[in-house]
């Protein structure tokens, strides 16, 4: 169970790292955010967004052959574009994409078929609702402010989603949260979370940035249980001497980006992710490899 892969798709697949003619730098599924892209001018990828070749059992496969026992999709990344048939919004693969086809569902059939376990990544932070980050705009992102309607986001919008994927695709892996550190979001909040995602799926696993600050990011004190969470969660990089007596695991890019950027071509070598997969599970930790 030491490997996984991490799947990060969406909307930002379309612009593919360009907006107006320019390359725009940072990571690929941060482009609204990197290119100052309004909501309604962003949401016009949807209407784009049309993956016909996708292949549910295709992907599952490719991840079974390469000895993988889980796959990490990301349900909503921070631009708010679901992939699957959301009762609580209409800005999801069915409604606002010509595509019309759930795609959790559809990997959660393969996932079945082929003994794989499905996990889903979600944010917590939302560009696209106006109750969360989206009148931030044009700094999504601005870490010093808040929503003053942000609680209604959480309990009307947030927690009736998560709902939704915890339900309606079987037993889950995972939840892997996201967006963690936006000023509005609480430790309190995130046990909450964390006790009421439990009580609906008793056996599934959900990673530290459910609660605030990523505690454990780094290291994971677990002589301090007061924090919601079940394992550490170190992004590009592996802990020098893993993280004793913690379940962790690292998650990695293979070029320089999460979401699919059509001018990233720095891979890295099969040499260095094998010596990169060794590393990790000889030091009892998971890795986590992306696809964009």
């Amino acid at each position: 169970q030491r490997f996984g892969m991490f799947i990060h798709w969406g909307l930002y697949a379309v612009p593919a790292g360009e907006w107006k003619g320019k390359k725009i730098g940072g990571i690929g599924e941060w482009i609204m955010e990197s290119a100052d892209i309004p909501v309604s001018e962003y949401e016009r990828f949807a209407k784009k967004f049309n993956p016909v070749k996708f292949d549910a059992d295709q992907w599952v496969r490719i991840a079974k052959n390469a000895g993988m026992k889980y796959i990490v999709i990301t349900s909503k990344h921070h631009d708010g574009f679901c992939l699957w048939d959301s009762k609580v919004s209409d800005y999801d693969i069915m409604n606002a994409s010509p595509f019309k086809r759930d795609i959790l569902k559809g990997l959660s059939v393969a996932c079945k078929k082929h003994g794989i376990r499905l996990c889903f990544y979600h944010s917590i932070m939302d560009w696209h609702h106006p109750d969360a980050q989206a009148p931030f705009y044009p700094n999504y992102n601005d870490g010093s402010r808040t929503n003053p309607n942000f609680s209604r986001y959480v309990q009307n919008y947030m927690k009736p989603q998560l709902e939704e994927l915890i339900t309606n695709y079987g037993p889950l892996g995972v939840l892997w949260f996201d967006g963690e550190w936006i000023k509005d979001w609480t430790e309190p909040q995130g046990k909450d979370l964390y006790n009421f995602l439990r009580a609906l799926q008793p056996d599934i696993i959900i990673n530290n940035r459910v609660g605030k600050d990523r505690k454990g990011m780094q290291g994971l004190n677990k002589d301090d249980q007061e924090y919601a969470g079940d394992f550490g969660t170190p992004e590009q990089q592996i802990p020098s001497k893993g993280l004793p007596g913690v379940d962790w695991e690292s998650c990695m890019t293979m070029n320089n980006t999460w979401g699919f950027k059509s001018y990233d071509h720095n891979w890295k070598s099969t040499e260095d992710l094998l010596r990169k997969l060794v590393d990790i599970a000889s030091k009892g930790g998971n890795f986590l490899l992306n696809v964009g």
